[in-house]
């Protein structure tokens, strides 16, 4: 039991019940959330005493007379838009607390360096939610990769298809300024566990870079991989297109990398990981942000890297 306190900004977003169910899990207390949307009956399923907020003043102002009175919130759970985590991570440490950042924690590579200039003068600390990381399989592959030695170049298609209606390109994700675009908002924890497994980014070439579309090639250390992620429901093969709205596959070397279960657990297992302090920093994520804001700012150059197929 951890008796932590913690504080959660956006809590009616889909991924904000997995974060008060990994709270509960290791016996945190939620004390305060906010989301201007007050669409959050998910709340009374694990903490009904929460003090809720629709506006981030009246928010600032709670927490601060909490901290005056003794009370202060140990670890904000940042689950807001994209484009907020940055400002957000700050309020936390300022308000002498750790951060626990959903994924992307940030646009931009510079607003890295931003964040460790203000973890270094609060001595608070950023954790990110790389849940990827601990998954078995993911761990598995990485030690086998790393068995096989270093020498040799692995060859990875990833295909990532979540179908979304036209509500998507009305809200904040359709926004490239405020989501980052395809590849940040549905792909940045899919290149950092390429990264994790195969290694630094080496040569990143984009292919295509449409709306609701993105593909490319990626040199890694030890693998090259085609990618392509959509969510254009056009886009998913016959089978998926019957049977449900997503489909995702990864390939190494031909064959299928399964990673489909396990990951129920694995916000419960991250937030444990953070509170025995062994949580991802913000540094770690820098070779992922760099690769996406890469992806959302080169030039299309058709012509170089293997294509993936779905482009054809």
């Amino acid at each position: 039991m951890s008796g932590k306190t913690f504080g959660l900004i956006g809590a009616a977003g889909y991924v904000a019940g997995r974060h008060m169910r990994a709270m509960r899990d290791v016996g945190g207390v939620l004390s305060a959330a906010l989301d201007p949307n007050d669409s959050v009956g998910i709340i009374d399923s694990f903490f009904p005493d929460a003090h809720f907020f629709t506006e981030f003043e009246r928010f600032d102002r709670h927490v601060d007379l909490m901290r005056r009175n003794g009370q202060a919130i140990d670890l904000f759970s940042i689950c807001s838009p994209n484009y907020l985590h940055d400002a957000h991570c700050r309020f936390a440490l300022r308000s002498d607390a750790d951060a626990i950042c959903e994924k992307p924690l940030v646009l931009n590579p510079w607003n890295i360096d931003g964040l460790a200039e203000m973890e270094q003068s609060t001595g608070r600390s950023i954790h990110n939610l790389l849940q990827l990381r601990l998954h078995p399989a993911v761990n598995e592959l990485k030690a086998r990769i790393g068995r096989n030695g270093g020498g040799r170049t692995h060859n990875v298609e990833l295909t990532y298809i979540t179908s979304r209606g036209r509500w998507y390109g009305v809200s904040w994700k359709g926004d490239v300024h405020k989501s980052g675009g395809i590849a940040t908002n549905i792909g940045v924890h899919f290149f950092d566990m390429l990264v994790y497994v195969f290694g630094a980014v080496r040569r990143n070439v984009v292919h295509l870079r449409e709306d609701t579309r993105n593909a490319g090639h990626l040199e890694l250390e030890r693998a090259c991989v085609r990618w392509f992620l959509s969510v254009d429901r056009k886009d998913l093969p016959a089978t998926a297109a019957v049977n449900g709205s997503s489909f995702r596959s990864i390939t190494v070397d031909g064959e299928e990398f399964e990673f489909s279960g396990g990951f129920n657990d694995l916000h419960t297992e991250s937030y444990r990981q953070i509170l025995e302090g062994n949580g991802f920093g913000i540094e770690e994520v820098r070779p992922s942000i760099e690769a996406v804001a890469h992806i959302r700012e080169a030039g299309v150059e058709s012509g170089l890297g293997e294509r993936h197929p779905f482009l054809d």
